[in-house]
């Protein structure tokens, strides 16, 4: 009988330095995203307002299928934090470029990456939202990132849940960090790599206006549908 191993986050980080890079859409070896499959992430899709009602406007960059989803999940649940550049990359070439984002007065973009649950977190090495962030910030002429949201427990895996579901479960349990976030009037963009029924983004725009922000964009890799 054959058993999985799933190795932890230091392990995956000591095998990325050893073996060669493979592309993780098509498997090419080289990098760990090959130009091919990096040109998925060229256009912006606007989502429908319907799942997030009228604030604020969304958009993604691929549809949750393919080649896409590839390597989302690569990022998100095998390890590949080597995607985290190319993947920031992608996302820090749209955002000037989105309708409604901006950056504040000093011309700094605050970017808010999406919380995960802290039991997801630790198993993967860290918050692959925020890693992506920190990533796109590093593309960007000025651009700080504001990991400033945090699930509260009993927040539970959101797969299988459906709009309702997801939205119950994430009800009053996005928590603000106020010492890691911008002062109170400053635009921010949230960031996140899946969009799914819209429960997240807007449960995580409801806690930043108690704080007295205002998300201009949320712009995430993929979307699903």
């Amino acid at each position: 009988m054959s058993h999985s191993l799933r190795l932890p986050a230091v392990g995956r980080a000591v095998l990325d330095l050893v073996l060669p890079a493979t592309c993780a859409g098509c498997g090419a070896p080289g990098a760990a995203c090959c130009a091919g499959c990096a040109a998925v992430w060229t256009s912006v899709l606007p989502v429908a307002r319907s799942a997030l009602g009228p604030r604020p406007p969304a958009y993604a960059l691929a549809r949750y299928r393919g080649v896409a989803r590839r390597l989302v999940l690569a990022h998100k649940e095998r390890g590949r934090r080597d995607l985290a550049a190319p993947l920031g990359a992608a996302l820090a070439a749209a955002l000037p470029y989105l309708p409604g984002a901006r950056p504040d007065t000093a011309g700094v973009w605050w970017l808010v990456p999406a919380p995960s649950r802290r039991s997801a977190a630790r198993m993967r090495g860290g918050s692959h939202v925020r890693a992506l962030a920190v990533a796109a910030a590093r593309r960007l002429p000025a651009a700080r990132v504001a990991a400033g949201l945090r699930l509260a427990p009993g927040v539970r895996d959101a797969v299988g849940l459906d709009h309702r579901q997801r939205a119950a479960n994430l009800a009053g349990r996005v928590r603000l960090i106020p010492t890691r976030l911008p002062p109170p009037g400053t635009p921010v963009v949230l960031l996140d790599d899946v969009l799914t029924t819209g429960a997240t983004v807007t449960a995580c725009r409801q806690a930043l206006a108690t704080g007295g922000l205002t998300v201009t964009a949320v712009l995430t890799l993929t979307v699903a549908g």
